[in-house]
């Protein structure tokens, strides 16, 4: 493996990490994003799958996202009898986010992506070196 492989490598890791930072930037605004009405359910927290790809040209395996879900966890629910999306009972459903995973969640990608953006500068200083060695 050359040093360009080694950079588009890092570079689909990259692409991996910042749809995954969007996601859960999603989860984060929509943290308090009730229903429209009356036992609607509010915003559900979305997840990123990965998956890992042969790509002939580079002759290795890189990953892209495979899809865009919802967590199937249940809402959370909270005792608000005066508001107005409250159910007979005085209890309302609230998104299924919790703002602390996400915050952990972000930090771990945004990692991920330093990491891959480490590689890439360290393939093209030793480009760099290797073409000036090769000048002189």
């Amino acid at each position: 493996m050359d040093l360009n492989n080694a950079m588009m490598i890092s570079a689909s890791g990259m692409k991996a990490q910042s749809a995954r930072i969007r996601v859960i930037s999603e989860n984060i605004a929509n943290v308090n994003s009730m229903g429209t009405a009356p036992g609607d359910d509010p915003y559900r927290r979305k997840i990123i799958t990965f998956k890992n790809f042969m790509d002939r040209n580079v002759d290795a395996n890189l990953v892209k996202v495979a899809r865009v879900g919802e967590d199937k966890s249940d809402f959370k629910i909270s005792h608000q009898p005066h508001h107005p999306l409250a159910d007979e009972n005085g209890y309302v459903k609230v998104p299924n986010v919790n703002a602390l995973i996400e915050v952990s969640d972000m930090r771990e990608a945004q990692r991920s992506y330093e990491a891959n953006v480490s590689v890439i500068e360290n393939s093209r200083m030793m480009l760099m070196r290797t073409i000036d060695l090769l000048r002189d």
